[in-house]
């Protein structure tokens, strides 16, 4: 019996493709935008020039604001965020503040496997995955072009995509991987 699964993995190239990503997974270009670690953020606190500013989402997901620390924003939308931080602003410390939050830099989104230039890309909204592809320079001569591999960035896995099939979009943070074809 072992004999059969091994002549089996070998005869399949001993790789197993991870399943199609859910149609939850796909997402959609207007989905509203979600903060993570990363994101860089123009805070704007109307009437309170000196904490108008920059911030930048840290690697525990928060932003670390005057006055009240550190704020979590991870999995939050940008009005979810403005809310948040205007509740915490709003206890003893400024009289009804008005937060805007506004997204400068979108963490970036990653590209390995057979493209011509792996590595790490300033995210676009609207991006599609074949937009990705071709901003690594294409495929490289040995690249299977009809099954690419995403792994978005708070999944634990990464699923597959049709290389050839409807435009899948790019969220910031996800790992698009070229595999190798065989043939």
């Amino acid at each position: 019996m072992m004999t059969i699964a091994m002549a089996t993995a070998a005869m399949t190239g001993c790789t197993v493709n991870p399943p199609p990503l859910s149609q939850a997974q796909l997402g959609t270009i207007d989905q509203p935008y979600v903060l993570d670690a990363n994101d860089k953020l123009r805070i704007t606190v109307y009437n309170e020039p000196n904490l108008t500013g920059e911030y930048t989402v840290t690697g525990s997901g928060a932003i670390a604001f005057p006055l009240v620390g550190l704020v979590p924003v991870r999995n939050l939308t940008l009005e979810a965020a403005s809310a948040a931080l205007q509740a915490r602003l709003g206890r003893d410390l400024v009289n009804d503040p008005k937060v805007s939050i506004e997204v400068l830099n979108y963490r970036p989104y990653y590209i390995l496997g057979e493209v011509v230039r792996p590595g790490q890309y300033p995210f676009m909204n609207g991006m599609t995955v074949q937009q990705a592809v071709a901003t690594a320079g294409g495929f490289t001569t040995r690249a299977n072009t009809t099954i690419l591999f995403i792994r978005r960035s708070r999944a634990a896995e990464e699923g597959s995509v049709n290389g050839r099939g409807s435009a899948v979009p790019v969220l910031p943070g996800d790992t698009i991987r070229v595999g190798e074809r065989y043939f």
